[in-house]
């Protein structure tokens, strides 16, 4: 069979009659024609050696390796793995015994956890340039959260045990990987402050302005924002501790109140200045004054 994947300078075009049994494997071939002890022909539209330069590139803008030099950076280059997943597919499971890292090249995904009865809470969203599964990888324990794909992505895959020893060989990525995990801890403070802060309506507005910076496209400057973070109703509850039925009222009060609407699975910011206002509106209506 002959897989014509998309253009782009990590994909490539494979023939062979061996079906690739590897979950969502793309290979790329950094000079060998043999996969899992398969014989492969290979047609690339980039040499192997301009295929890892563009690697290499990308590393360089992922803080956890920008300071690398540039042999160190290569070995990492060459032991990534490229993987397609389709929207809503599952990238892990929590409690999955599985223990490789992974960049975002392109795509959103969500990480959450689903309790005993079923219940999701969704914790952040992630998207190009971003590292997900690196506790695993570290701590060799069963996955904590799960990660999905919220539209068609492309990662890149590290096995834990080529990222162990590169951390034990290399001081400036052992450096770079506290520094990674500081962010993500003060990240954690800053969610928890949102959550004692705000109301269940003020989380929910915080989170929607906080992606809108990231994310949020522009109709007109300072105003009017759409942004597409590919969640239904259910999902961004999940995000602020609520139920969708409470969602769902509180984007029919937004919408008459003329600054936020949810339509099609998009959410429009029809007045980003009230939108703000409101937001701290709600932060206030979170404080108890008893005195003091």
């Amino acid at each position: 069979m002959e897989i014509v994947l998309e253009k782009y300078w990590w994909d490539v075009t494979v023939k062979t009659n061996v079906r690739l049994k590897k979950r969502n494997l793309v290979p790329t071939y950094l000079g060998s024609n043999k996969l899992k002890g398969c014989h492969m022909h290979t047609s690339l539209s980039l040499s192997s050696e301009e295929r890892l330069n563009k690697r290499m590139s990308f590393l360089r803008q992922v803080a956890l390796f920008a300071e690398l030099e540039v042999n160190d950076l290569k070995i990492i280059a060459k032991n990534l793995y490229s993987r397609k997943y389709k929207k809503k597919e599952i990238i892990f499971h929590q409690g999955d015994d599985s223990h490789a890292l992974y960049l975002i090249v392109k795509g959103k995904v969500r990480i959450f956890r689903t309790s005993p009865a079923g219940d999701e809470t969704s914790f952040r969203i992630f998207s190009a340039g971003n590292i997900i599964g690196e506790f695993a990888a570290i701590d060799g324990k069963p996955r904590s959260t799960t990660a999905k794909a919220l539209e068609d992505c492309i990662l890149l895959e590290l096995e834990s045990s080529t990222f162990l020893e590169s951390i034990q060989q290399t001081p400036k990525l052992a450096l770079g990987l506290i520094k990674h995990l500081v962010k993500k801890l003060r990240w954690t403070t800053d969610h928890a402050e949102t959550i004692a802060r705000y109301d269940a309506a003020g989380r929910l507005l915080h989170i929607i302005l906080h992606y809108n910076k990231m994310f949020g496209k522009e109709i007109d400057k300072g105003r009017r924002y759409e942004l597409d973070l590919s969640l239904n109703q259910s999902d961004l509850a999940s995000l602020v501790g609520t139920r969708r039925e409470w969602v769902n009222r509180i984007f029919q009060d937004w919408r008459k109140k003329g600054f936020i609407k949810y339509e099609h699975g998009k959410i429009v910011i029809l007045d980003l200045p009230a939108a703000e206002e409101e937001r701290i509106r709600r932060m206030d209506t979170n404080v108890v004054d008893e005195g003091w």
